[in-house]
Formats: C-alpha cells, sequence, structure tokens
C-alpha cells in the first residue's frame, strides 16, 4: 500500500509513485500490478488537475483516465440519482411509505465541486412540481453508491448493499431504505457494467487496474475490493493507493477497506519530498528552491508522526523520497540519515524522469519486506468499540488531538445508531487533508489539538458512520484560480494543460 506524509501545494506525487513502483517491480523481474482510483472531474478541473501520475510513471490514456473514461462515475452519478428522483415521486404520489420530507438524509450529488449546490430548496413552482424541502449536493466521490461500488465484492452484494441505504425517516423517526422504494432494483442495472474494473498500462507497458475513486478526505479513499482482489489473483505483487496522507487514506484503508474485504497489505510505503517537508518547516512555497536543511529538519516530524503511526497498525514501513532537480545532495543525505534513525529504509526516487529505472532500489526494498512475511497486522480498534470511543481513538492515535468535541444531537445520533444496530461499523472521518489537525494551515505534527465533530451520517449500505468534522465540505468548491483556467483543445485538437 503506497500512501504519503500529510499533502501541501508543494506536491508529494503519491500517485506517480505507485506507477513507478510498479514499473520498479516489473524491472527487477516480479510480478506486478497497480490498481489505482479513477481522478475525479472536480479535482481534474479545480484545485490539482491531473490525477495519472506524470513524466515516464503514468498510466495511459492519460486524458481520457483524467476526463469521462469508461464513463463509471456518471454511471454512479446517474444511479444515485435515480435514487434521488424515486424519493421525490413517491412522495409527490401520496406516499405510501410516509416519508417525513423534513428527514430525507439523501443528498443528490454530480461529480463537479460547485459550492452553489450545496444547499438548495427543491420543488419549487407549485403543486404539479411536488411539496417543497430543503435539499443539497454532494461531489460524485462522496456518494454513497461510490462507497458501495468500491466496497461491493459482486453484483449480488451491491445490489443488496444498494437496498440498505436509509434514504430518510417517517415522523415516527422510522427508517426508510432504498428497497423499500424498490429502487435496488433498477440501480444496480446502471452499475452493471460499470462495476467490471478498467485495465490500462503504464508508459512501460506494465499492466494497471483502475476502477472507482472516493476521496479520503470526505469518503474512505480506496480504489474497488474488485480490483484490488482481481490484482492479487493476477500478478504475485499488488501495488495500490490510499488517498492523500496516512492518517485520512491509509487508517481508511486499513480500517474499512481491509475489515470489509479481508484483505492486508504486506508493507506500507510513505511518500515524501524535500519540498513538501521545508514546507511542513515553515517554508513559504515560493522559497521551496533553495536549500534550506533547518526547514527539512523541522519538518521531518510530519515524516516521523506518519511512521509512528503505521508502525500501530503493525506494518512494515519504508520511504519513496520523490526527487526533484532542486532537492540537494545535503538536503537529500539529511533526510536519507533520518530514515535511518527512525528504522526505515528510504530510497531516493527519480521515476518522474527515468521511469521504472528510478525505483528499482524501493522496489527492492517492497520485494525483500513483503518477502520477510514479518506482518503483524492489526485494526486501530476493535469492532464493539462505542462509535464515539472509535472516533476518540482515531483522533488521540493518528491525529494526536487531546479531545473530541460534539455537541448532544451528535452524541444522540450516534446513541440511535447504536441502538438501531450499527455500533459496530467502522467510522469514516472527514477532515481537512492539509493537516493532523482540522486546521489546514497548522502544518508538521501538532498535538494538543481538539477534533470538532460537526455532523454524524449513516451510510448502512457501505456499513460505515461517516464523521463529518471542522470546516470540511463534502461538496468542495473550486479555488479562485481553477485548473479549468489553462485546460484547452490546440490547433491540432490535443488538449493541452490536463497535468
Amino acid at each position: 500500500m503506497v500512501t504519503a506524509i500529510t499533502p501541501t501545494p508543494a506536491g508529494e506525487g503519491k500517485t506517480t509513485t505507485s506507477v513507478g513502483l510498479n514499473d520498479g517491480l516489473n524491472k527487477i523481474g516480479k510480478k506486478s500490478i497497480v490498481c489505482l482510483r479513477e481522478p475525479s472531474l472536480g479535482p481534474s478541473f479545480g484545485m490539482k488537475g491531473g490525477a495519472a501520475g506524470g513524466g515516464y510513471a503514468q498510466v495511459i490514456p492519460m486524458e481520457q483516465i483524467n476526463l469521462h473514461f469508461t464513463g463509471d462515475f456518471h454511471a454512479i452519478t446517474s444511479a444515485h440519482n435515480l435514487l434521488s428522483a424515486l424519493i421525490d415521486n413517491h412522495i409527490y404520489w401520496g406516499n405510501k411509505l410516509n416519508i417525513d420530507v423534513r428527514r430525507v438524509v439523501w443528498k443528490r450529488v454530480m461529480d463537479m465541486n460547485d459550492r452553489s449546490l450545496r444547499s438548495i430548496v427543491v420543488d419549487l413552482g407549485g403543486v404539479a412540481n411536488g411539496y417543497p424541502r430543503q435539499d443539497g449536493f454532494d461531489i460524485t466521490v462522496a456518494s454513497e453508491i461510490m462507497a458501495i461500488f468500491c466496497l461491493a465484492t459482486d453484483l449480488k452484494d451491491l445490489e443488496n448493499r444498494i437496498g440498505n441505504i436509509t434514504i430518510g425517516y417517517t415522523r415516527d423517526k422510522k427508517a426508510i431504505c432504498a428497497k423499500d422504494l424498490n429502487a435496488h432494483g433498477p440501480m444496480t442495472v446502471l452499475l452493471k457494467e460499470a462495476i467490471r474494473p478498467n485495465v490500462t498500462q503504464t508508459l512501460e507497458n506494465n499492466p494497471a487496474i483502475i476502477h472507482g475513486g472516493p476521496f479520503a478526505n470526505i469518503a474512505h479513499g480506496c480504489n474497488s475490493v474488485i480490483a484490488t482482489k482481481a490484482g492479487l489473483k493476477l500478478a504475485d505483487y499488488v501495488v495500490t493507493e490510499a488517498g492523500f496522507g496516512a492518517d485520512l487514506g491509509a487508517e481508511k484503508f486499513l480500517d474499512i477497506k481491509c475489515r470489509k474485504s479481508g484483505i492486508k497489505p504486506d508493507c506500507v510505503v510513505i511518500v515524501a519530498t524535500i519540498r513538501a517537508l521545508k514546507m511542513h518547516g515553515g517554508v513559504p512555497k515560493d522559497e521551496l528552491k533553495n536549500e534550506n536543511v533547518d526547514a527539512l529538519k523541522k519538518g521531518l516530524v510530519n515524516l516521523e508522526r506518519h511512521i509512528n503511526n503505521t508502525r500501530k497498525f503493525g506494518l512494515p514501513v519504508t520511504i519513496a523520497v520523490n526527487h526533484f532537480i532542486t532537492d540537494t545532495d545535503k538536503e537529500m543525505n539529511t533526510l536519507l540519515d533520518f530514515c535511518k534513525t527512525q528504522g526505515v529504509k528510504a530510497s531516493k526516487c527519480t521515476h518522474w524522469s527515468n521511469g521504472g529505472e528510478g525505483t528499482k532500489e524501493l522496489a527492492q526494498n517492497v520485494a525483500e519486506i513483503c518477502e520477510d512475511k514479518k506482518n503483524t497486522f492489526k485494526y486501530l480498534y476493535e469492532d464493539n468499540l462505542p462509535l464515539f470511543k472509535k472516533i476518540e481513538k482515531i483522533a488521540q492515535e493518528i491525529y494526536h488531538a487531546s479531545e473530541v468535541v460534539a455537541d448532544t444531537k451528535v452524541r444522540q445520533q450516534l446513541k440511535d445508531f447504536e441502538e438501531k444496530g450499527y455500533g459496530k461499523l467502522p467510522v469514516c472521518i472527514a477532515k481537512t487533508q492539509y493537516s493532523f489537525s482540522t486546521d489546514p494551515n497548522l502544518k508538521g505534527a501538532p498535538t494538543g489539538h481538539v477534533l470538532p465533530v460537526r455532523e454524524v451520517r449513516l451510510s448502512s449500505g457501505a456499513e460505515f458512520i461517516v464523521v463529518v468534522c471542522g470546516e470540511i465540505m463534502t461538496m468542495p468548491g473550486l479555488p479562485r484560480i481553477p485548473a479549468a483556467d489553462s485546460i484547452k483543445l490546440n490547433k491540432d485538437g490535443e488538449i493541452e494543460g490536463l497535468f
């Protein structure tokens, strides 16, 4: 499993490293496949641009993968919104199930960043259009359908999970599920082709499976179980990634995906860059090209935190140092020496410029760890732990928060979930990816901060509890200057700017 330090605007290159490691493993004679998430149109046109790797370590066809690709996300969006339409249609035609329009919890989705749709009112315009109610949109990658899609083992499991989705409640607070509306059948039909994994290749003609794509800051951040298990049947080594830093993607990969699928990684690769570590040490983005060993040393606390956190799961760790041309020998040696003090091997990786040749050392480290079989994997928390205690466990053990604060309404919701039989579900925390805390400006390895829980949502089909913390939004907005500004077709009809 490939994860990373806490992301910064300087860049870490997790997907690029995943692709490079796969190429490197094949270079040293190992039969390897990389399994990745599909990029969302939201970030492709928003903050980060494309997510198919880069340089000589990318999956192709890059443009198609970053855009509509095979239409999987459109199918997921359509299935999700079909359920929304069926809910409002049922209410319009007499509301036999007695759905309380004030307690409909199923939002609509679209695969784009659009803050204007976070909170809306639907069914305006009079009797012919239905009963007005408050509604809103999430981004498709935060949809429970996306989570189910990535956790289901087959079409039947997919249909059962969809049927178990809680869409709202009656006035007596009785839960209404998607199967009560007979929605699970047609929704599964829309996903029939999408559930088949997409096979592509790297620039070095090594196989890559790209399937599903929940964000790790607002969802569980892993590609599909079906894709990962397919990779395990086809190859001796499977390289897969978990979104954003290890505090988010890796924790959810291990506590949610592994718990639901029965798989476990043999090795964890943490991606770091000298640029990003200097940023954690207080260097602004426009000064990162200058050598600054002192700032690097200050920023190393972030890498140290991620190493120690990963070890709490009983997993061996190695470090991939994604090399930039501005990195100096002194900075590189400082980082490599630090990793030695932590008892982990670190490898300078030049896959962006050299492809698989630039990750051969990393590949050898990974292969040695996997063959050593010193895996004592364990979950961070047990199923029987109360839901609020699970949140506290993650907050204190992974984020190093001093406490979790939540108002009475949130705490009561968690108790209600437990009383209804959902107490054994794992929790999926939605928070900023830019810090261990909920303050995106708090870099490095902060301690003693508070984790404020704003709301909790039941994902009864995906079988986890979403815990929304701080100011994080499940429908992101576009930045002041979105990536879309530089994306266009040139005179030859080729796409430019999609990186």
